[in-house]
C-alpha cells in the first residue's frame, strides 16, 4: 500500500492510473491514503525519519527550508 501511494506521489499519475503490479486498486490505495492522512500518519513518519537520522548525526540543517504562508491583500496590493 505504502509503494503505490508514494509511486502516485511521485509520479503524478492518477489514482485511477495506478498499474496493477502495485496490488491494491487506485480506490483502495486512495482510501487508505486518505484515512492515514487523518490520523497524520505522514507527518509522524516524517518526524521518525527525521528523529532517527538526527541520532545518527546524518541531518544537513543547510538543506533545510522553512515553509510559509502567503495571503492575499484583500485590496490588491503587492
Amino acid at each position: 500500500m505504502l509503494a503505490a501511494i508514494i509511486f502516485v506521489a511521485t509520479t503524478g499519475c492518477t489514482w485511477q492510473q495506478l498499474p496493477l503490479v502495485f496490488g491494491p486498486s487506485g480506490p483502495t490505495a486512495h482510501r487508505r491514503f486518505t484515512e492515514w492522512s487523518a490520523a497524520r500518519v505522514w507527518a509522524k513518519l516524517h518526524r521518525l525519519m527525521l528523529d532517527e537520522l538526527g541520532a545518527r548525526g546524518e541531518l544537513d540543517w543547510s538543506r533545510c527550508a522553512i515553509d510559509s504562508v502567503s495571503v492575499r491583500a484583500a485590496k490588491g496590493g503587492s
